[in-house]
């Protein structure tokens, strides 16, 4: 995987652009990751945002020897950016105790700033069934869908707008770690319509369903059709042997992914449908859009 290196990426990132880019979990490993030493906890607690920033610029520079020269810019805001470009490119290893905490506390603390929407303040389109126009790292259900790469490692691209870049950012580094372990014990990439399921960590999700929609090149076939109406019907499934009450889909394939999006919502919600008809799962399903356009497609085909 090249990444470039980070001094250019730096610069993309102060000038604000983009570069584009072509099952149950254990209890006993989810414990574990929760668990801090009280110093670390008063530690996090006791800085401020801005502290926390520095911090974890400072040790993410350490890790790397080819990033510690990088200045680290006075703006806050930009200092956020630089932040999560680290996040991005960072390889999939493990963090001290304290870095975590640190992280953690960060993190949630944006994320309620942002605001978090909880399915119970949402009101069904259709029985069980919800349409919500937002970012999906804010909603409060059971699982969350990601729309992820067949390496299942997230988007390494510094500050990209994908769905799988902002999952990966404010779930925080542990995601791509343990996703690094599944895919190590796979042995090969993800198939795409398959699905895996994670914690969600600092997400106000429990859990986040990884899914590798097809990618496009002209005008799709009826095997993408197949294989994105498989996506969401493993998602599904993953989410129901895990007795999970509710999912929130993003727009899997759609955007990067370049499946028209009339013809992707439609393919979503006629396959959660046929899902539920068949198997009588009473899960919620909140479909999950970024753009107006979206939110009206979606909303002529719910009804």
């Amino acid at each position: 995987m090249r990444l470039g290196t980070f001094e250019n990426e730096h610069r993309q990132v102060r000038g604000y652009k983009i570069r584009k880019r072509h099952g149950v979990w254990q209890k006993s490993r989810l414990l574990s990751l929760a668990l801090s030493a009280e110093s670390d906890f008063e530690r996090g607690m006791d800085m401020t945002q801005a502290e926390k920033i520095s911090y974890l610029i400072t040790e993410l520079k350490k890790e790397s020897p080819q990033y510690a020269k990088l200045s680290v810019p006075g703006d806050v805001a930009e200092q956020k950016l630089l932040l999560r470009a680290l996040f991005n490119v960072r390889a999939p290893m493990a963090a001290s105790g304290e870095f975590l905490k640190i992280q953690d506390e960060y993190l949630k603390a944006e994320i309620r700033q942002k605001g978090i929407t909880d399915i119970g303040s949402l009101k069904a389109i259709q029985t069980d069934t919800y349409l919500w126009q937002g970012d999906i790292t804010t909603l409060g259900c059971d699982a969350i869908v990601n729309a992820a790469n067949s390496a299942l490692l997230g988007c390494f691209c510094p500050n990209h707008g994908c769905i799988d870049n902002a999952v990966h950012t404010f779930a925080g580094i542990e995601l791509r770690l343990a996703c690094n372990e599944i895919m190590q014990k796979q042995g090969y990439g993800e198939p795409v319509g398959s699905a895996k399921i994670t914690p969600a960590y600092n997400l106000p999700c429990r859990f986040i369903i990884h899914t590798v929609g097809p990618l496009i090149c002209g005008k799709p076939t009826d095997e993408d059709c197949k294989l994105l109406r498989a996506c969401y019907r493993s998602c599904l499934k993953i989410a129901d042997e895990n007795s999970l009450k509710s999912i929130a889909f993003c727009c899997i394939s759609a955007g990067e992914f370049h499946f028209p999006n009339d013809k992707a919502a439609e393919i979503a919600v006629n396959a959660v449908r046929e899902y539920k008809a068949e198997t009588q799962s009473k899960i919620k399903v909140i479909f999950d859009v970024f753009k107006d356009e979206d939110y009206e497609i979606y909303r002529k085909l719910l009804g």
